[in-house]
Parts: structure tokens; C-alpha cells; sequence
């Protein structure tokens, strides 16, 4: 059967791809680039942007990356889910996200928002909260709708200005390593440019613009995050300041 493909995606090429092993770690195809993306404030102390921190290589074919949270190799893979104390079951929804999701009708921009996928990178507080500007009327208040929603690595949000699609940001294919120092933890697996996510079944996930992994190991939404990497203090143990030259978004 072939994947559903969210509204305001474009799926990338067939080379790229992650598959689910049955009970292990993330095989990544394709080669995407992999990169830590640095969750930063801006000078008010509002979640603001992303900064690149340290890049790792997807040489090999596939690169296996750590779904456990017990590596001592992250981001890659060591085998230690074998032994390690926590359950690899996948538990996400097969609907698109959009199915469930709530519809905020404001005078410039719609907002959908599916609560299930949040990844706590907390872009949507900055500003006056998503859900409150998307409410208010003008410019700005719809600039910065835009700006919130898209910024949430998840895709949990999505502003739309019509019915047909959504305002996404284009993203080339890509992974990112999320870290967040503010809260001085490690964060989701940053999936864009719609690269396809399969089951160890065959089953795909609908292909998403923005999409967030699990890789502390206790989401209870597997294989995507839910935020729980927040109270669980999870850390990756990788480096922990971003790149002063590294890009921002």
C-alpha cells in the first residue's frame, strides 16, 4: 500500500529512508546528513531558534543510531538494547496526524495542533503562545503564528493561510540530533525533509515534513517522541555547546 503523505510535503527521494529493527535501533539509508541542532533563546529568554552543533556521518549503509537510549556510542547503536531494561513496542497511531488533531480558526491563520506528537521544544510559548496569536487579528500576530508553528521540529503545529496546505518550511533531507541547554537535556530525533519512516512489518508512517524520534527509549508514543525525554532528564552525553559558526533557523 502505498504511504499517505501529510498536506505541505514534499516526499524525498527514494534513496533516503529510515527503517525500524524489529526490537533495535534506527537504520538509516540514504546518507542524510546528521547534524546536533542546538534548541536556543533568543536575548528575552524565549526558545527562539536552532543552532548546528556537532555533525556525525551516515557512511555506512545503513548507519544504525540508538532507539534505546542506553548506547555508549550515541548517537550510533552499540547492541546494548539487547540487554538493556525497556520496551521497544510501537505504540503510535497508523492515522495521519492530522486525523486527531484540534482546528484553531483565527481571523488570519488556522492552527492544527495534535498534542500526541509534542516534543517539548517549547517555540510555541514565545511571543504570547501559538494558540492565543493565532487568535488575534493582523500582521504580526499572523507572522509570528507562522513563525511558532513552524519551528515546532515535530510538526505538532501547522499554520495554514487556505484549506490546501500548510505554510512549511522546505527542508532538504536531513537529520538532527536535538539538544536542549536550557533545560540541560538531550532531545528527540529531528527528521526532515519527508524522509519515510517504516515498521519492521514494511509498514510506512505517513510521510511528514517535521518528525520527532524517540531516542531516550520512553516515549509511549514509539517510535515518535512525546516529550517524556524532558522528565526523564535524558542525556546523550554528546557535546553540549553548539557550533559558534555552526547555521541557525
Amino acid at each position: 500500500m502505498k504511504p499517505q503523505v501529510e498536506p505541505g510535503t514534499t516526499v524525498a527521494p527514494e534513496k533516503y529512508r529510515i527503517v525500524i529493527a524489529d526490537g533495535g535501533p534506527y537504520l538509516v539509508y540514504g546518507q542524510p546528513p546528521l547534524v546536533q541542532q542546538f534548541i536556543m533563546p533568543n536575548g528575552e529568554g524565549e526558545i527562539w531558534y536552532f543552532k548546528e552543533g556537532a555533525h556525525y556521518s551516515t557512511k555506512d549503509e545503513p548507519t544504525a543510531l540508538c532507539r534505546c537510549g542506553y548506547s555508549q556510542n550515541k548517537p550510533y547503536c552499540d547492541g546494548s538494547h539487547e540487554h538493556a531494561d525497556w520496551d521497544p513496542a510501537l505504540t503510535a497511531s497508523t492515522r495521519p496526524l492530522l486525523e486527531d488533531a484540534e482546528q484553531i480558526d483565527g481571523p488570519e491563520i488556522t492552527l492544527t495542533d495534535n498534542e500526541k506528537y509534542c516534543a517539548f521544544a517549547r517555540f510555541c510559548d514565545a511571543k504570547g503562545r501559538v494558540w492565543n496569536l493565532a487568535e488575534e487579528e493582523g500582521q504580526e500576530a499572523a507572522e509570528l503564528t507562522i513563525r511558532e508553528a513552524n519551528h515546532c521540529p515535530a510538526g505538532r503545529l501547522s499554520a495554514w493561510k487556505d484549506d490546501k496546505a500548510p505554510v512549511e518550511p522546505h527542508f532538504d533531507p536531513g537529520l538532527g540530533l536535538l539538544e536542549d541547554p536550557l533545560l540541560r537535556i538531550s532531545s528527540a530525533l529531528w527528521v526532515r525533509g519527508g524522509i519515510p519512516v517504516q515498521r519492521p512489518d514494511g509498514f510506512t508512517y505517513e510521510i511528514r515534513n517535521r518528525v520527532t524520534l524517540c531516542r531516550c527509549g520512553h516515549s509511549s508514543n514509539k517510535p515518535f517522541c512525546d516529550g517524556t525525554h524532558a522528565s526523564f532528564k535524558f542525556r546523550d552525553g554528546l557535546p553540549n555547546r553548539p557550533d559558534p559558526n555552526g547555521e541557525e533557523y
